[in-house]
């Protein structure tokens, strides 16, 4: 049995890619802003991984697509769409954060320096910001789960 070289890196690529939106989203920033005693350091060591994260996930996205087509070549756009929709759909999410939400959000701090924006008639607007930020991150984490989920396994699965 003969194996492509892309059985070698699909694997590795898919948990740099998803680990570090999971990993970084979910359990460091989160730990940043419980025991760093300033949220305005916090806030900008969280956005400073955030960025990384999503510089990743732009350069991971298109080989992580590359590498994962020959597992669904065989299977028709029955199956192949919903992976190109997902990963599509995951860098544009990136692609939003770095050149939208996260310098709106950062213009917002500078605006208000030296206090913080959350103390800052910015708030409000900082918020809603946030939020959708948030709504963006979570719908890339359960798509790029479900990207592991359908085509990592099948990816092990196949001979």
């Amino acid at each position: 049995m003969r194996r492509h070289f892309s059985d070698w890196f699909r694997g590795p690529l898919l948990i740099i890619w998803v680990g570090s939106l999971w990993v970084v989203g979910y359990l460091v920033v989160p730990q940043l802003f419980a025991l760093l005693p300033d949220r305005v350091l916090a806030g900008q060591v969280a956005g400073g991984l955030l960025r990384q994260t999503a510089w990743i996930g732009l350069v991971l996205a298109p080989l992580v697509l590359f590498l994962l087509w020959p597992v669904v070549a065989g299977c028709g756009w029955r199956r192949r769409l919903p992976l190109l929709v997902s990963v599509a759909l995951i860098a544009a999410g990136h692609a939003v954060a770095l050149a939208l939400l996260q310098p709106e959000m950062a213009a917002m701090k500078v605006a208000v320096a030296p206090l913080d924006v959350m103390q800052s008639p910015l708030r409000e607007q900082f918020i809603r910001w946030h939020g959708i930020a948030s709504g963006i991150y979570l719908l890339q984490s359960l798509l790029a789960l479900l990207v592991v989920l359908r085509y990592g396994t099948a990816a092990r699965a196949q001979p």
